[in-house]
């Protein structure tokens, strides 16, 4: 599964406005559920379960929230970039601007693992965050998303 399957246009953000961790579990939740407020409920709880895990803040001001849902039948993705960083608790103290939140359902155990590998692989490429950064709007970092693979750099 490559990670452009979990995304989908609607489910960016470009420079989104939001003042701290909660608000911003708060938004994932909205765009991973499309619409559905029991579902957007249910992820929220998830996210923030896995929050109390330890932080999901990988750290070169990045974060990865991510939980397993029952009200899931196919794993999704939403991606963020904050106008100005929130503080998340990530390893490295520096606060977040780019988020990729993933939710699957309860029985993904070993995708789960993959997508979150491949996502750690995405993010800790400097030049590909740096390219994120500079995106211009969702339409461009769906662009960055979509053309890059793993064990490759995306194309500058």
């Amino acid at each position: 599964m490559h990670l452009l399957d979990l995304l989908a246009p609607a489910r960016i953000a470009a420079s989104a406005r939001l003042s701290s961790k909660k608000r911003l579990l708060e938004h994932l939740a909205h765009l991973l559920a499309e619409g559905d407020a029991g579902r957007e409920a249910a992820l929220y709880d998830s996210l923030c379960q896995r929050e109390r895990l330890g932080s999901t803040g990988l750290g070169h001001g990045v974060a990865i929230p991510h939980g397993r849902s029952p009200a899931l039948s196919v794993a999704t993705g939403a991606f963020v970039r904050l106008a100005e960083p929130v503080e998340f608790g990530a390893s490295d103290g520096e606060p977040v601007d780019l988020v990729f939140a993933l939710a699957v359902p309860e029985h993904f155990t070993q995708q789960h693992l993959v997508l979150l590998a491949q996502l750690a692989e995405m993010f800790a490429d400097e030049a590909f965050r740096a390219r994120l950064r500079a995106g211009a709007d969702a339409e461009a970092l769906y662009r960055l998303v979509a053309d890059w693979r793993p064990g490759h750099s995306a194309a500058a």
